[in-house]
């Protein structure tokens, strides 16, 4: 039995069963971050002293350029996936790729800056909510990268196969690229402003 694949809206939620699909996993991943926000936010309000200038407001910034940018790519990728079979979406795809490894080059170069210092996830709560917050984070950018590289490399064939099929792996796949902007915007709020 060979379960059917369409890229058609349903005819009852106007979505299709990808986009669906997304939404959900997204809920499950709103529920994550929610409870790891949450238990930040408890800790941080509960504690009578919190370091306030620990971590770098700027390269915080450049990595929300950086991730931000690569949004951009990826939408343009899926544009250009649904304008033309040709494969003119290669080039921003690895542009997306290349920007979320220098995102998590600058989040390394961070890491490694704190472990210098003997900043470890057992020096005090702020560490170790830090690391636990943006590891997460890290760890949902490296699984978007796996994703992207195999759109590029055994995935593409979809893309002259069943151009439609490959076109909406994109539009999911950016509906999810929006989600690890989102979690990196309330991370630079929660840890590197308030």
């Amino acid at each position: 039995m060979q379960i059917p694949y369409t890229v058609d809206a349903r005819p009852d939620t106007g979505w299709t069963n990808g986009q669906l699909a997304m939404w959900l996993f997204l809920a499950s991943e709103v529920m994550l971050f929610g409870a790891l926000f949450s238990s930040y936010v408890i800790l941080r309000a509960g504690a009578t002293e919190w370091p306030t200038d620990a971590l770098s407001l700027g390269a915080a910034a450049v990595n929300t350029v950086v991730l931000l940018a690569s949004s951009f790519t990826l939408v343009r990728a899926a544009a250009a996936a649904r304008a033309s079979a040709d494969g003119g979406h290669r080039l921003m795809l690895t542009l997306t790729i290349v920007l979320a490894l220098v995102f998590l080059g600058i989040k390394s170069f961070e890491y490694r800056e704190h472990w210098a210092a003997q900043e470890f996830p057992a020096t005090n709560t702020f560490f170790a909510t830090y690391y636990t917050l943006t590891g997460f984070h890290a760890l949902h950018i490296a699984s978007g990268v796996a994703v992207l590289l195999y759109l590029l490399g055994p995935g593409a064939r979809l893309q002259r196969a069943a151009p439609a099929h490959f076109t909406r792996r994109l539009e999911y796949l950016s509906l999810y690229w929006f989600f690890v902007d989102a979690v990196w915007l309330c991370l630079v709020g929660l840890l590197y402003v308030w």
